[in-house]
């Protein structure tokens, strides 16, 4: 019934050990349809040409140029279907369903010739250990499309949260994208100075593509369907400044992981919270201020006081 919100509630839950044969299969699924978006558009500060973007009905590329005329492609979580659509009028469907890699690249490359919109990509996975070529890759062949669509609605309710975060800063800051290398929606800050040259390090990432994502300073969080639990909040500035570990943020549950550099916080924290969208926001907020104040951003002149 229009107008009815789903029964679940806004915050969904979804054990992460429950769907991750999913996960994996749709991690590799938004990479193909990532790289042509990386193919097709031209070059923008930190890879902001690259991403993915919530729809109201999944995650789409948005309207991307091909030779005088326009597509976009769009994970359609609701009726499960991957649209491809032409500024022509014409367009192509392909269904998310159980189905390896390897058949999801072969069948969506055959609707874009289909559409007279070829495309040329390199089919190497970014990010990831044991990489496998998208045409070779029969591992990864799971979906369920009730957690496809469960983790949907945790990027809606995650992107909403945010999107009220970024609109707090008037400095230089990223749209709220999802990064299909790693798998993770996000939303980064910058003080507006330069920062030192990243060592790379990523797994079949070259070190000259982090170079350029974190050639300026910053304060960058998000979620990630990964970890324990039902995923996790994160948050980290690049480059990390003195004592920034030790600053106080909250809520109760959040916490400085050494081992990967960040501020955590389990996603069933905000999701069972009396307010999980304000329980968000404070965790944002206070672990963009250890960046701010441990970093001496002007704050002054970056944040709005709207």
């Amino acid at each position: 019934m229009t107008g009815v919100r789903d029964s679940v509630g806004d915050w969904p839950s979804l054990l992460v050990q429950d769907w991750a044969e999913t996960r994996d299969t749709l991690h590799m699924w938004t990479q193909v349809v990532g790289k042509v978006r990386l193919a097709m558009e031209p070059m923008l500060n930190h890879w902001w040409q690259v991403p993915l973007y919530v729809s109201a009905r999944g995650l789409t590329t948005s309207v991307m140029p091909h030779d005088g005329r326009a597509f976009d492609i769009e994970f359609d979580f609701c009726a499960h279907q991957l649209h491809i659509r032409s500024s022509s009028g014409d367009a192509r469907q392909v269904r998310l369903e159980p189905k390896s890699v390897s058949e999801f690249y072969r069948e969506t490359m055959t609707a874009l010739r289909e559409l007279d919109l070829p495309v040329s990509i390199w089919t190497m996975p970014r990010e990831i250990e044991h990489a496998i070529p998208f045409e070779e890759d029969s591992e990864h062949a799971s979906y369920h499309p009730e957690h496809a669509r469960l983790f949907w609605r945790q990027l809606l309710a995650a992107h909403r949260v945010l999107t009220a975060f970024r609109s707090r800063f008037v400095g230089k800051v990223s749209p709220v994208h999802f990064f299909w290398g790693a798998m993770d929606l996000a939303v980064t800050r910058f003080s507006g100075r330069t920062a030192p040259e990243h060592p790379g390090g990523a797994p079949n990432c070259a070190d000259w593509v982090m170079v350029e994502g974190y050639s300026h300073e910053l304060s960058s969080c998000g979620f990630w369907p990964g970890g324990p639990g039902e995923g996790t909040f994160y948050s980290y500035a690049y480059p990390e400044p003195a004592e920034y570990a030790q600053h106080p943020v909250c809520p109760e549950d959040a916490f400085y992981s050494p081992e990967v550099g960040e501020f955590l916080l389990p996603y069933e924290t905000v999701r069972t919270a009396a307010d999980p969208d304000a329980t968000l926001l404070e965790f944002l907020q206070t672990t963009y201020e250890a960046a701010a104040e441990r970093g001496g951003w002007d704050r002054s002149q970056l944040e709005t006081t709207r």
